[in-house]
């Protein structure tokens, strides 16, 4: 018999610090003892699915209660909802596309560093001139760290003879759903900063913007890039009705892949809940640090007892500039 058939779970592998529960199920039962074997290709969650039989999708997918049909099934349900969450947020993930680096921490507090080009970078050195400066230091204030989730509002009894692809689907939404606020938050300290004084340079206009006021946003950035923007909703409209927008190969692009290209091939990121009226322009590849404190957060214990009344899931993170100079925003008013 494999080890994996015998291993004892309890939920306090959810507890260990640092790690995952898959984490420490890959250390009582290492996927690489599978290698040449039909079970290759499994981790060590999916060969206890296997042990207890539990089908999470496809045909032949179980109910919710097949999770419970013993204590021991029972610890790897919340694993279930944290792999399912997960998936929403990567579907809905679009935070690749507006930080420069993911930084990941197992403590509550964070404080990172920030970067300064001397005016002289660029420049050729005459012989024993002095070269430019980049300064770096730490920033004077912490990361702010929030979290993002949901309060799961229902008995185990309305759930309990449902499939549980079906209960996936609803899990994948809140992966997206919070995906979606850590955007917002992003937006938010690239355009107002990260509480260091280090809010964006900004235009103000007079109208909504022209492809000239674009061309400037662009001028302003150097010698950093015009890679990306971020808008809302109402602004987006105003961005796409310029002229210029208005190419047919970046509408087949768009109508291809859901990625909207711009005339100077910067990416335009739609973050609906962001502020009216503001477009940020930035340089992905330098200007924003994200700050994660551990992994998905399940009410792991909650979901062990089946008490889902109110079993929270949720994430936290945090948003640093780190050159702060990578930024430029432009300001108008909506018209109504």
């Amino acid at each position: 018999m494999a080890f994996y058939e015998t291993m004892k779970l309890e939920k306090g592998m959810y507890a260990v610090s640092g790690k995952s529960f898959t984490q420490v199920l890959e250390e009582l039962d290492p996927s690489r003892n599978y290698k040449g074997t039909d079970l290759e290709g499994l981790d060590a969650y999916q060969r206890q699915l296997k042990r207890f039989d539990i089908k999470v999708s496809g045909e032949n997918c179980d109910t919710v209660e097949k999770f419970f049909q013993t204590s021991e099934s029972a610890a790897l349900f919340p694993e279930f909802v944290s792999r399912a969450v997960q998936q929403g947020i990567d579907r809905a993930n679009k935070l690749s596309n507006l930080v420069a680096t993911v930084t990941k921490i197992d403590a509550s507090d964070y404080r990172t560093i920030t970067a300064t080009d001397g005016t002289s970078i660029g420049t050729a050195v005459t012989e024993g001139g002095a070269l430019p400066e980049t300064v770096i230091q730490n920033q004077s204030g912490l990361v702010t760290m929030k979290k993002h989730g949901r309060l799961i509002k229902s008995s185990y009894e309305a759930l309990r003879f449902h499939k549980l692809d079906l209960f996936a689907v609803m899990l994948r939404h809140i992966g997206e759903e919070i995906v979606r606020e850590q955007i917002v938050e992003a937006a938010t300290v690239l355009y107002s900063g990260d509480g260091n004084d280090n809010a964006a340079a900004k235009t103000t206009l007079s109208a909504a913007p022209t492809y000239n006021d674009l061309l400037g946003l662009w001028a302003k950035l150097s010698p950093f890039e015009l890679n990306t923007m971020v808008a809302s909703t109402a602004t987006m409209k105003d961005l796409l009705s310029i002229t210029e927008f208005k190419d047919a190969v970046a509408g087949l692009n768009f109508q291809g892949t859901g990625s909207i290209g711009t005339p100077m091939g910067a990416n335009l990121i739609h973050v609906p809940s962001f502020t009216d009226g503001i477009v940020v322009g930035f340089d992905k590849n330098c200007a924003l640090e994200m700050v994660q404190a551990g992994e998905i957060l399940v009410d792991y214990d909650k979901l062990i007892d089946r008490q889902m009344e109110c079993a929270s899931i949720s994430a936290i993170c945090g948003f640093a500039k780190i050159y702060p100079n990578a930024v430029h925003a432009l300001s108008y008013t909506i018209s109504k």
